[in-house]
C-alpha cells in the first residue's frame, strides 16, 4: 500500500511536468507607468501637429487645426499686451551739463578735441578771418614714364617762371631728358600773397647717372650747383651652365632681363633654341654701368656666346661697319640679310604676268605684283641700297627705284608722297615712300616690280642675301675688341678706391 501511493504520487508529478511543458509561455506582467508616461505614449501614438497642407478634411487635418488654434489662443492669452511701459522721465541739462554732453559727440573729436573732456567751442570762440600759412612746403614728386621735367614741376606747384628759369639753367645737362622714375626733392617758400604762386626755395634731383643738380634760392635769385658722380663703365659679364631654362639659368646667375632677352634674340637667329640642352655654357657681355651711389644703368648687348656640349659653337660680337651697326660671327662674317616678305603692310592684290589692264582695257604684260594697302601706308625698301630715281615716271606716277647691287634693282610706283631722294642710301625697312594712286592707277595700292640686268623678273621668284665681311684692318680690330670681352672677369666690377672690392656674380644653373 505504501508504494502503490508511492507510484500513484509519483505518476502525479509527471503529469504535472507535462502539463508545464506542453502549456504555452505567458508575458510576465508589465510593471504600473505613471501618467508621465502614459502622456508620452499617448502623444507618440497621436498625431497633434500634421502638415495642415496635407489630408485636408481627414480626422487628423481637424485635429492638426484645433492643435493650431489652441495654441494661438494660448499665446494671445499669455501676451503682455501693446501699451507702452511706462518709465520716469530723464532730469533736465542745464547749460554747463549740455555743453559737456555735446562735446562728446563726433562733431568736437571732428574739429580737433582729443584729450580731456573734450570741450566742445562755445560762443566765445571767434572764427579766423584767413588760414595762416606754412612758411615753406617740403614735398616730392617723381617723372612719369611719359612725362617731362616740366609738367612733373607743374604738378607740384612750382610756377611757371620758376620753371623757365630751371630749363634754362640746367637744359644743357638734360639734353636727352630725365630719366623716367626721376625723384624730385621740392621745397617751395612763402608766398607774398595768396593770389600769386610759392616761389622755389630748393630743387634737387638726378640729371644723370654720373651727374646730380642741386638749384636753391639766394637773395631772390636760383642758383644751380652741379654734383659729379663717378661712374664705373666696366661692361658685365656673366657665365653659367644651362639647366632646365637658359632663361631662368642666367637670371639666377645675375644677368639682367634686359640682357638675357638679347642674347635670345641673338643666339635664336643662329640656332634654334629648342635644341640647346643642360650642360651647355651660356657667356653674356653687356653693357653696365655703375656709380658710386649704387645706381646702375644696363645697357646693350655687346657679346653672346654659347659653347655647346655638341654641336658648333657661337661666338657673336656686336660691331659697327660703314655707318651700320650688326652682330658679327667671330670669323668676322656678318647677318645675312635677304629681301622682306612684302614691302608694305597689305595683301597681294595681283600678281605677275599677263593680264587685262582695268584702264587701257586690253590685256598686256604686268611686269610687277600690286599690294592693296590703305591711303598713306608707309612703303619700305626690301633691302640695302642707293635711290637711282625718285620723282614722277609716266603711268608709275611717283616712283622710286633702287639699286642693290649684283645687277637687282627694285621699284615702287604710285606712291601719293616721296621720301627718298636721288643718290640717297637707304637700309632694309627704310621708308621711302607712301601709298598712293598716281599715275595709272584705279585706286590705292602699290606696284612693285624686280629687276635683274635692267629686264622685269617675278618678284616672287628671286630670293637673295647680301652678307657683310670684315677685312683688314677692320678685321684686325674685330678680333681684338673680341678678345678684350672674352678676357672680361666674369661678375661685377667695382673700381671705386673708396670701396671694398663687390663680390662677384656666381654662375648658377
Amino acid at each position: 500500500m505504501f508504494q502503490e501511493s508511492q507510484f500513484g504520487s509519483q505518476q502525479g508529478g509527471a503529469s504535472a511536468s507535462l502539463w508545464l511543458a506542453d502549456s504555452p509561455r505567458r508575458k510576465a506582467p508589465a510593471p504600473p507607468q505613471d501618467w508621465r508616461s502614459r502622456l508620452r505614449d499617448w502623444a507618440e501614438d497621436v498625431e497633434l501637429v500634421p502638415d495642415l497642407g496635407q489630408r485636408i478634411g481627414s480626422l487628423t487635418w481637424f485635429r492638426g487645426l484645433a492643435t493650431c488654434f489652441g495654441l494661438c489662443a494660448a499665446a494671445l492669452y499669455l501676451s503682455p499686451g501693446f501699451r507702452p511701459v511706462p518709465g520716469a522721465p530723464g532730469p533736465t541739462l542745464n547749460d554747463a551739463q549740455y555743453d559737456e554732453v555735446r562735446s562728446q559727440m563726433i562733431t568736437p573729436l571732428a574739429l580737433g578735441a582729443d584729450s580731456g573732456r573734450h570741450m566742445g567751442s562755445t560762443d566765445a570762440v571767434q572764427p579766423l578771418r584767413e588760414t595762416p600759412e606754412r612758411p615753406q612746403i617740403e614735398l616730392s614728386a617723381q617723372v612719369g614714364s611719359s612725362d617731362t621735367l616740366p609738367r612733373a614741376l607743374s604738378r607740384a606747384g612750382v610756377s611757371s617762371g620758376d620753371i623757365a628759369t630751371i630749363m634754362t639753367m640746367v637744359g644743357g645737362d638734360i639734353d636727352a631728358g630725365v630719366k623716367p622714375g626721376t625723384l624730385l626733392d621740392i621745397v617751395l617758400g612763402r608766398r607774398a600773397s595768396r593770389d600769386r604762386p610759392r616761389p622755389l626755395d630748393k630743387l634737387a634731383f638726378r640729371a644723370r647717372l654720373d651727374l646730380g643738380l642741386e638749384l636753391t634760392r639766394a637773395g631772390g635769385a636760383l642758383s644751380v650747383k652741379r654734383l659729379p658722380i663717378r661712374v664705373d663703365n666696366t661692361p658685365l659679364r656673366i657665365q653659367g651652365v644651362v639647366g632646365d631654362s637658359i632663361y631662368r639659368s642666367a637670371r639666377a646667375a645675375g644677368a639682367p632681363p634686359k640682357a638675357v632677352q638679347a642674347f635670345l634674340r641673338v643666339i635664336a637667329q643662329q640656332v634654334d633654341l629648342g635644341n640647346i640642352g643642360a650642360g651647355d655654357r651660356y657667356d653674356i657681355v653687356t653693357e653696365y654701368r655703375h656709380a658710386e651711389t649704387g645706381d646702375v644703368e644696363v645697357g646693350d648687348l655687346l657679346y653672346a656666346g654659347l659653347k655647346r656640349a655638341r654641336g658648333k659653337s657661337i661666338d657673336m660680337l656686336k660691331w659697327t661697319s660703314n655707318g651700320r651697326t650688326e652682330w658679327f660671327e667671330a670669323s668676322g662674317v656678318g647677318e645675312r640679310r635677304g629681301v622682306l616678305a612684302a614691302p608694305v603692310a597689305g595683301r597681294m592684290s595681283s600678281g605677275f604676268g599677263m593680264r587685262r589692264h582695268p584702264i587701257l582695257g586690253y590685256t598686256r604684260m604686268h611686269a610687277g605684283i600690286d599690294f592693296a594697302a590703305r591711303y598713306g601706308s608707309p612703303i619700305y625698301a626690301v633691302t640695302d641700297g642707293v635711290v637711282a630715281y625718285a620723282g614722277r615716271h609716266g603711268g608709275h606716277g611717283n616712283y622710286v627705284r633702287i639699286q642693290h647691287g649684283g645687277g637687282l634693282a627694285t621699284g615702287y610706283a604710285h606712291m601719293s608722297r616721296i621720301a627718298a631722294v636721288p643718290g640717297q642710301r637707304v637700309r632694309r625697312g627704310q621708308v621711302i615712300g607712301y601709298v598712293g594712286s598716281t599715275g595709272l592707277s584705279t585706286g590705292p595700292h602699290l606696284h612693285y616690280e624686280l629687276y635683274r640686268n635692267g629686264a622685269t623678273v617675278n618678284p616672287l621668284s628671286v630670293k637673295f642675301t647680301t652678307t657683310a665681311q670684315l677685312a683688314g684692318r677692320e678685321l684686325a680690330a674685330f678680333r681684338a675688341r673680341l678678345a678684350q670681352y672674352q678676357g672680361l672677369r666674369v661678375g661685377l666690377h667695382d673700381n671705386f678706391a673708396q670701396k671694398a672690392p663687390a663680390a662677384p656674380v656666381a654662375s648658377g644653373k
